[in-house]
């Protein structure tokens, strides 16, 4: 059954240095509050999984805090390039970075097999591309592939085989949780049901704590004995939104650009944004 806990507590205690750590959130709910907690709890050698990396996964990225990214898609929303994933890719600045790339669908569907409990789901959406080849910078020298062609015993056409996304972590942000630890989220969502049943851990920040949960179109009920720990962190979504509780940020999304862009002034804003208060 889920914990309610501090934010702080939620990743000292769920997020270990090595870990493969999947935030997930499409347009809104995305974790920006548990992100730079985990920035400022200094953790390394990390596996940053999500199907859109955007300026989440720029700031984990630019602290040191990645040494593998898994992703279909990457890029500051209607800016441009995450200038701290590219300087990590072309420079090893602060330390190299591994990429492994997928298709939307593919990840999607790595964490449905995952949430599932199977060992790889089937599609065709690989055919004809040369993401076999070219699954990591390496090329075909990873140790354990995880795209394959396959062959369907009923038919005899080849399609595709993707291994199954088992992070150790999932952390999503949501509306609002009871006290039990049922979460609730709702409007665009994207996998973060499938990422939580997927891990074998998970931390939600929720924008408020309730006595009841009521009904809500579309809502996306993770009951509690799914989550590990539930955080009140009311903005955890900032500078993306949360429906019916926040709106986006868009300004802050333009600034990244400059921000990210140089890294004296990335570092300062580390200093000054995230690291402060924090010895």
């Amino acid at each position: 059954m889920a914990e309610i806990v501090s934010l702080a507590e939620a990743v000292e205690r769920a997020i270990h240095d090595g870990d493969a750590v999947a935030m997930e959130g499409f347009t809104h709910l995305i974790p920006f509050a548990a992100g730079q907690e985990v920035i400022r709890q200094r953790r390394r050698d990390l596996t940053l999984i999500r199907m859109t990396p955007d300026l989440i996964y720029d700031q984990l990225i630019g602290a040191g805090c990645a040494r593998k990214l898994i992703f279909s898609w990457g890029g500051n929303p209607g800016v441009g390039s995450l200038h701290r994933f590219r300087d990590a890719v072309e420079h090893s600045w602060p330390v190299p970075l591994e990429i492994e790339e997928h298709s939307h669908a593919g990840m999607a569907n790595r964490y449905v097999a995952g949430a599932s409990g199977i060992p790889f789901a089937v599609l065709r959406g690989y055919n004809g591309t040369d993401l076999y080849r070219h699954e990591t910078l390496n090329g075909d020298s990873g140790p354990v592939p995880t795209i394959r062609p396959i062959s369907c015993p009923f038919t005899g056409e080849t399609l595709t085989a993707v291994s199954a996304l088992r992070p150790d972590v999932a952390v999503i942000h949501a509306q609002r949780a009871d006290r039990t630890g049922n979460v609730q989220l709702w409007g665009i969502t994207g996998v973060q049901k499938e990422a939580v049943l997927a891990s074998a851990r998970s931390v939600v920040t929720v924008e408020e704590i309730v006595d009841e949960l009521d009904p809500r179109p579309g809502a996306v009920v993770l009951p509690g004995w799914t989550v590990t720990f539930v955080a009140r962190a009311r903005g955890g979504a900032h500078p993306s939104y949360a429906l019916g509780y926040s709106i986006r940020d868009n300004d802050y999304y333009v600034a990244w650009d400059a921000i990210a862009r140089d890294r004296e002034t990335f570092t300062r804003w580390l200093d000054e944004q995230v690291y402060v208060g924090r010895s």
